[in-house]
Order: structure tokens, then sequence, then C-alpha cells
């Protein structure tokens, strides 16, 4: 009774509830979950999912029902994956979309539980990541983030094996469904630098770098842009001066920027100068273990995020999903147990959903 009482159970169980609230609210129409607008500049993201599952290969179509048709169509896992397991039943793409999603979320918050297990820590723990707003927001909305951190996470669970060439395999997936993987692909080659480890390192040159570059070469020829970058409508560019994007909100509004940051400082801010700090202290102590650069290098990106994603909430938690998967990781590395306990103050983020 005990085993069907876990955190991949309780994330399935909550995440079945929440779309089947969304389902119920919306007359059981599975596109309330893409949220489609009137055009392509409203709406949210997932109804690009949708789009591009539905005519993936209609680029003339796409290009009038994507804002940033590189940005979005780099993106292509999810939608194919969708189209595929639809088999091509445009009907069924609306479901099958947030199917995957589920799946691969509460496999990812299983897979979590592994790896903290392995570290001797209480699994538990994945519970934050397994009801983490980001990621339970993507669940509910259509977009990639809970496959491209799920296929992470078990590129982790392969590379603890010591089967490399699958976890650079896994990892090049993960940045074909969500291009921000790639943080924990630089992560990982650095790793493979640090320690020498030559065949990890031809892994990720020929699994992960070289065919999403290839796919970046497509993308321009076929859209005259490349994909990556921060895109999308009325996007703006990352920043140079550290959280710039943060203080930009005064600038609309001195209220919404104070509101803001009683949010932003403890669950966002805070927790990536801390992960900056204390990857460096691991890294000086010459512990080169790729959790330690992966909470590096997502922590720090945060500072640098852009102001149209800091000043949409949901926005900023989905960015944060890294953060969060490399802060329990690392926390359970170096068996942090006050960083562990500190992180379910992080499911308080959820009150952000509730009114969804």
């Amino acid at each position: 009774m005990k085993r069907l009482f876990t955190p991949t159970s309780l994330t399935l169980l909550a995440h079945l509830l929440y779309l089947s609230l969304i389902l119920f609210r919306n007359n059981l129409d599975p596109l309330a979950f893409a949220k489609i607008g009137d055009t392509v500049c409203t709406g949210y993201d997932g109804q690009f999912t949708y789009f591009i599952a539905r005519d993936p290969f209609n680029l003339q179509s796409l290009i009038s029902t994507l804002d940033v048709p590189a940005y979005r169509y780099q993106r292509i896992l999810l939608p194919m994956f969708a189209r595929v397991l639809a088999f091509g039943n445009v009907s069924l793409i609306a479901w099958t979309i947030p199917l995957i999603n589920l799946i691969a979320h509460t496999i990812g918050t299983y897979i979590v539980e592994r790896l903290l297990i392995d570290q001797g820590v209480s699994r538990w723990y994945a519970l934050v990541y397994g009801l983490w707003a980001g990621l339970s927001v993507s669940v509910r909305t259509d977009i990639a983030e809970p496959l491209s951190y799920g296929l992470v996470a078990a590129a982790y669970l392969t590379d603890s094996k010591k089967r490399v060439t699958w976890s650079a395999v896994l990892l090049g997936l993960a940045v074909f469904a969500k291009e921000t993987a790639a943080l924990f692909v630089i992560a990982q080659i650095a790793h493979a630098l640090f320690t020498r480890n030559r065949l990890s390192f031809l892994s990720l040159l020929s699994f992960s770098v070289l065919p999403f570059a290839h796919w970046q070469l497509l993308l321009y020829q076929l859209f005259g842009s490349f994909g990556i970058g921060s895109g999308g409508c009325m996007g703006t560019p990352f920043e140079i001066i550290p959280f710039m994007g943060v203080l930009r909100i005064a600038s609309s509004s001195l209220v919404v920027f104070i509101v803001y940051l009683l949010f932003l400082i403890p669950w966002i801010m805070l927790p990536s100068l801390w992960g900056i700090v204390a990857a460096v202290r691991e890294a000086l102590k010459k512990n080169f273990h790729p959790y330690v650069w992966a909470l590096g290098i997502n922590a720090a990106i945060i500072p640098f995020t852009p102001f149209s994603t800091f000043r949409e909430p949901v926005a900023i938690f989905r960015f944060a999903c890294g953060l969060v998967l490399a802060t329990l990781l690392f926390a359970s590395l170096v068996k942090s147990r006050r960083v562990l306990n500190y992180s379910w103050l992080w499911l308080a983020m959820w009150i952000f959903l509730i009114r969804d």
C-alpha cells in the first residue's frame, strides 16, 4: 500500500484532477488545453504545438499561424510525437498532446525519485519537481517542458549507469522538445571536458550538438532565421546587465514591480544567486559532477532572462524548470537537507495556477 503512495502517484493524481477540471469547465473540449487565440499574438504557446502537429509539412500555412515560425518550429518533438500517436488523425491530436505531457511528467517525476534515492536522500523531494508550477502549467497548456525535462532526467539516469551514448541521445531529444534543455547539454559537455571523458564528449557532440545545429541550419533555410533565441510575440532579447529584465518592470508600473518582487526575489532571484555561488564553491573543491555544472549553468542564465519572460509569472516559472531540477539534484549530491527542505517553498507558486 505504501508503494502506491509516492511522489509519482501524487503527481499523477494532482494533474489528472487539474486537467479534468479544465475539461469540465470547457465542455470537455481538449482544445481548451491549447488556449487558441483569435490571432497568433493572443492565446498561449500551446496553440503553436497544436498548429504544428495538425499540419507539420504545410510551411505556408504554418507561417501564417505561427508568430515566429523558426522559433516555434524548432520545438518539433512534441507536435510530431503527438501526430504519430494520433496516427495522423487531426481530431485526436488535441487529446494526444496533453496525454503525452501527462505521461512524460509522471515518468519524469519517477526518474527524479530514482535519482534522489540513488543519492541517499528521501524520494519525497521529487514532489517539488512533480508539482513545480512551471511544469504543471506546461502540462495544462500543451507545451513541451514536461517532455523536455523528463528526457533530461532520463539522460542523467542513463549516465549514472555509464551509458553515456544513450544519455547523449536523450539530451539531444530533450533539446528538440525545448531548446532550453541545451543548458544541460552545455553542462554535460563541461563535465566531459573537465573529467577528460572522451567518449562522453564525442557522444554529446554526435547526438546532441550536431543534430540540433543541423536543425537550426534547416530552419534558416525554411524560414529565413534561426530558431534559437528569445522569440514570440512581444519577445525581448536576453539582458546584458543582471536582472535588468526585472528592473524594466518598474518602467511599466511601480506597483506591479513591487508586487512581482515579492515572489521573484525569494522564489527565483535568490535561488539563482545561491545556485551560482554553490556551484562555484563545489567546482573550486574540484567537484566536477554533472549536477554541479547543471546547477551553475541553469542558475547563471536566470539573471540575464529577458524582460518579456520576467514580466509574466507563468513564463518565468517555465523558464526556471531547469533551475528547480538542477537544485534538487545538486542538493541531493551534497546532502544539503537545508536546501532540500527550503525547496518545498517552491510549491507555493501553485497559487498562480488556481485561478486558471
